[in-house]
């Protein structure tokens, strides 16, 4: 399994992307940066995308991409509350055609809505993958996401605090989890529905308990603004947990 980075940070810039990830160059989690960060012909690649929820930088480039594979209707899977914002609110035939429907100007449907139900694993373009809900607005979901040969990562979406009811649930070999701001910013983080290290460090103690283990760990969703004391502060649970923490940039591949 080949984890490609095309954004890693919560706010856009000249050098920082949304967030949005792409899996063996043919499944797209989360759409933050979908369409910016890859030519054409690696977006005609592309079978599905994954939405974690409906928050707009998780679901910006979605009528970007209809606009772009307009020759080829994309399966778009999440929870029916994110399919319906997603529908209601970008692609509602007002800020952009319903490219969910045969009467817009293309006079096809360009993009297919799945629902995804909470629990349940589904095979998406021969990955099984099961949304698990987290701590964040919108009835957010997190991604656990096996491939062919049997490689299982599980990508949180943005969270707070109160992971350790779902790390019974699910078994990966690969976490990519959100750190968005630093500890000094920790109330502001508990208000979104963010994490910030200090609450990281319990999650991972808490899935080591319970797992006797922790596997292959990536953060991701950093604030860019306090990007560098965020980064010192994630070093620093690395080290008291005696594990590599990896934190990509934009472009960065990790193969599990």
């Amino acid at each position: 399994m080949i984890v490609k980075f095309l954004g890693t940070h919560n706010a856009e810039s000249k050098n920082t992307r949304l967030v949005s990830l792409l899996i063996d160059d043919v499944l797209a989690v989360d759409a933050g940066s979908l369409v910016s960060e890859l030519t054409f012909p690696e977006q005609r690649k592309i079978k599905a995308i994954l939405l974690s929820h409906g928050h707009y930088d998780h679901i910006r480039a979605v009528p970007a991409f209809a606009f772009n594979n307009s020759d080829r209707t994309t399966r778009v899977v999440a929870t029916p509350r994110t399919l319906e914002i997603l529908s209601s609110h970008l692609i509602d035939g007002v800020v952009y055609p319903e490219f969910t429907s045969e009467a817009s100007f293309l006079r096809k449907a360009t993009i297919k809505l799945v629902p995804l139900e909470p629990f349940k694993r589904q095979d998406i373009e021969g990955y099984q993958v099961m949304a698990v809900p987290v701590p964040h607005p919108l009835d957010g979901v997190g991604f656990e996401i096996t491939s062919g040969d049997g490689k299982t990562l599980f990508y949180t979406g943005d969270t707070g605090p109160g992971l350790s009811s779902i790390w019974s649930n699910i078994s990966p070999q690969l976490v990519i989890i959100e750190v968005t701001w630093p500890n000094r910013l920790a109330n502001m983080a508990r208000d979104a529905a963010h994490l910030c290290p200090e609450m990281f460090k319990e999650e991972l103690f808490e899935l080591r308990r319970i797992k006797g283990l922790l596997p292959k760990v990536v953060v991701i969703h950093m604030s860019p603004q306090h990007e560098t004391e965020t980064r010192r502060e994630v070093r620093q649970v690395a080290e008291l947990l005696g594990i590599s923490i990896d934190i990509p940039r934009e472009g960065e591949e990790l193969i599990l």
